[in-house]
């Protein structure tokens, strides 16, 4: 299977265009794919195949006979997503029979979630995505931190990522990059910028300015005392507001309780108040309709340390973050799916929002890319989209056929394609922050940022050719 970029296209099956399916075949296109989407709403259908160079066949993606209509029976990848699990099992099920060769499915309910490594393997499910879950966890990872910094990801445990908005007062701002490290004391690199809405991948030279937004990648035992030399401190958190009650909250209870915090939650359907009293005695539920800023300012949200908002309605959970934002709340995390909302809390320097339909596709970009590669080495670990889904973070096993293997960074041999930079190298557990003298060994686990218009598949591709 290796070469598919190159060689032919790679045919790709979307099942359900909900705006996780629309975003994916956004982020996919420009590409080398062949899609073909299902849906059962002509109209979407029509306009997905206005908008971009895709096909489409009206129906369900559970029916053998649509599925063949979709080319399945020679398809490289279905991916399905419609709102019904139980649709995208039956749909990754039905088009391995008919000849697919790769399946992705997304799962909402708990039920399924638990289920998933045995769902996987009963109905020859390749991949299996679980976007509440992972927003769930990754709200948890960003408990108690500033609006004006997000936790990205981690790498083996031992690398992590943030980006950080420069304020007026922040020690960033007018720093030149070769003079950080030294500056703040602690080996950090920057890998990415996000000045005016376009993406720099920066050198040395670089100088920030108020108003970037700054991607910085350090040692997961150095992050703290990184933002700490900062100015940017955790809160301890013990104290969380939730508002909305839905899949996403029972994880995220879950999870909390698991470390102690105290939680409080607003929700106006009163069944839903008393499933949560039920199934959580120990979690002080509110049941309130009317004004959402009404029930804050009643509930004196300025002594919580955290608001999270998690109901279904942009809307709501806007107001509900400007309003915590206004009242000082140190830390205020959003589910927010348009962008143009996202863009307006970064304004007032609000960072951390999630989108679950986000994370779907990045996960799926993922598994589209490592599928492209095939049976070739070097394939994708690791990925994330950071900058504003400007750029990629790839994380690659060096393997015996790198050809770069030993070559210092300072050699002329040794020449990065443009907006490439290696974050980081990982080695037998430890991180490397690189520099001139660096080098990649094989066995190396390399942290790299791309432009995402470099679509990297392979570590080799990172050089000049």
């Amino acid at each position: 299977m290796s070469g598919y970029g190159k060689e032919k296209d790679m045919k790709i099956i979307i099942v359900g265009l909900g705006r996780t399916g629309c975003s994916l075949i956004e982020a996919l296109s420009g590409e080398n794919y062949d899609i073909t989407v299902i849906e059962k709403r002509k109209d979407l259908v029509d306009e997905m195949t206005d908008r971009y160079s895709v096909n489409g066949v009206v129906g369900s993606g559970a029916s053998k006979e649509t599925l063949l209509k979709a080319g399945a029976d020679s398809a490289d990848a279905l991916i399905a997503l419609t709102p019904t699990d139980e649709i995208n099992l039956l749909s990754c099920m039905q088009a391995k029979a008919v000849g697919t060769r790769r399946t992705a499915a997304r799962l909402f309910l708990p039920d399924f979630v638990a289920e998933r490594d045995q769902l996987k393997k009963e109905h020859n499910i390749d991949y299996i995505i679980k976007p509440k879950y992972d927003i769930a966890e990754e709200i948890t990872r960003n408990i108690g931190l500033p609006g004006t910094v997000r936790m990205e990801g981690y790498f083996d445990n031992v690398m992590q990522m943030v980006t950080i908005s420069v304020t007026e007062d922040s020690p960033l701002a007018g720093k030149k990059l070769m003079n950080l490290r030294n500056d703040i004391g602690v080996d950090v690199l920057v890998s990415t910028v996000i000045r005016d809405d376009k993406l720099y991948v920066p050198d040395g030279t670089f100088e920030i300015h108020v108003g970037d937004r700054v991607g910085v990648v350090a040692k997961r035992d150095d992050m703290y005392e990184t933002l700490r030399r900062l100015g940017i401190l955790r809160s301890k958190a013990k104290k969380v507001l939730i508002v909305g009650s839905n899949i996403i909250a029972g994880y995220l209870i879950d999870m909390l309780l698991a470390e102690k915090k105290s939680i409080t939650v607003l929700e106006e359907n009163i069944e839903k108040c008393r499933d949560l009293m039920d199934k959580y005695p120990s979690v002080n539920v509110l049941c309130a309709e009317g004004d959402v800023t009404e029930v804050l300012g009643d509930e004196n949200v300025e002594k919580t340390d955290v608001v999270v908002a998690l109901t279904d309605s942009d809307e709501t959970n806007l107001v509900t973050s400007m309003y915590a934002w206004s009242r000082n709340v140190p830390s205020i995390i959003t589910k927010v799916e348009a962008p143009a909302h996202v863009k307006l809390l970064h304004k007032v320097n609000m960072d951390i929002t999630l989108s679950p339909s986000e994370f779907s596709v990045v996960k799926l970009v993922r598994f589209v890319r490592n599928y492209e590669v095939g049976d070739a080495k070097n394939d994708i670990g690791k990925y994330y989209m950071v900058a504003d889904n400007k750029a990629e973070v790839l994380e690659f096993v060096v393997n015996s056929d790198f050809t770069k293997a030993g070559t210092e960074f300072m050699s002329k041999e040794f020449r990065l394609k443009k907006d490439v930079i290696i974050a980081a190298i990982i080695r037998e557990g430890d991180l490397i922050i690189p520099g001139g003298h660096s080098s990649i060994n094989v066995g190396d686990k390399v942290v790299v940022v791309s432009s995402k218009k470099n679509h990297i598949k392979k570590l080799d591709e990172i050089f000049v050719s």
